[in-house]
């Protein structure tokens, strides 16, 4: 069996310091308030926030003002911002800061066809000085650290990663996430880490590896060959969020964690549904809550009936009742 090594201690960004290792990655639509406080409470050490829109004129809608509701969270509160003019993300970083951001993340790795349409996310990595200016303009713009998230590169014949990193790490980002994709690999194939390894050994801040984390054992295996920092975790924690107190355990003992029994089972998906209803209401939180059920029903092993017969169901109180049937 592998051994932990050094990697059963925490890491920092700026003056943020984490217990762990561990970071549940962005995922709009997915990582939401409710679903951030649950993986920080299975044993996540950092969150980010979902991708928040850049332009003011949509700060006051109903999906931005979810997005921002911090309430409860634990400190630091991070919020992923992203966009393609620097002046309207430095404001944008200003107004999530006046709002309670303890740190900002730059979303420059989502390879989405609207977002990369408009010249955002990953399609940045193709247009290295406007890049530049965008980092430089918001790290400029508030006190707090600034973080961005990207990838190798936007096409395989065209990876460069090291060279963002540098300039990142030029202009004042105070942390790098990388997955190890380009942009033009969306989620296909498998990801790489030589890529991530290359920019650890050229930077002097701290990088966090991610793609294809989906066990402990991958997170000690990525954290050995990248040198990495810390690791994001983001698919596999879609219906398992207790994946990070499993891979927290493993890097502090090298021992593998017992599976949550059917009673913990029953209580973790109980009370992520209730803290979503609370956030979106009767009617968006029976829609919105289909998603994370099916997953968790998918992993467990729960047949695909059931969770037919769940997507049916006309009230979130009908679909807390069906959730004590199936683990009574």
């Amino acid at each position: 069996m592998n051994s932990p090594g050094n990697f059963s201690d925490g890491f920092a960004i700026g003056k943020h310091r984490f217990p762990n290792r561990l970071v549940i990655a962005p995922m709009a639509g997915v990582t939401d308030r409710p679903f951030r406080m649950l993986c920080k409470q299975m044993g996540a050490g950092h969150a980010v926030s979902e991708m928040v829109a850049s332009k003011p004129e949509l700060w006051q809608t109903p999906k931005s003002l979810r997005r921002r509701d911090h309430s409860g969270e634990s400190a630091p509160i991070a919020v992923q911002i992203a966009g393609a003019d620097p002046a309207t993300m430095a404001e944008a970083a200003k107004f999530n800061v006046d709002h309670g951001a303890e740190l900002i993340d730059i979303n420059m790795g989502c390879p989405a066809k609207k977002v990369c349409n408009v010249a955002a996310g990953s399609a940045l990595l193709k247009d290295e000085p406007l890049l530049a200016k965008i980092l430089e303009a918001v790290v400029k713009a508030v006190s707090v650290p600034v973080t961005l998230k990207t990838r190798t590169g936007w096409c395989r014949e065209q990876r460069n990663i090291v060279r963002v990193a540098q300039v990142a790490e030029s202009v004042g980002i105070a942390a790098l996430t990388i997955h190890g994709r380009t942009r033009a690999d969306a989620f296909e194939g498998d990801a790489e880490y030589d890529s991530i390894a290359a920019v650890k050994a050229v930077v002097h801040i701290p990088v966090i590896a991610n793609g294809d984390i989906d066990s402990p054992q991958k997170a000690l295996r990525v954290l050995q060959h990248t040198k990495a920092d810390a690791v994001m975790i983001g698919r596999a924690a879609q219906g398992r969020p207790w994946i990070f107190r499993e891979t927290d355990y493993f890097l502090r003992t090298g021992k593998t964690m017992a599976a949550p029994n059917k009673d913990e089972l029953r209580q973790v998906l109980r009370a992520h549904l209730e803290t979503h209803y609370a956030l979106y209401g009767e009617d968006t939180g029976l829609r919105t809550a289909r998603k994370h059920i099916g997953w968790y029903f998918a992993g467990l092993g729960i047949h695909t009936h059931k969770r037919d017969l769940f997507n049916q169901l006309q009230s979130t109180s009908q679909q807390l009742t069906m959730i004590e049937e199936i683990f009574a």
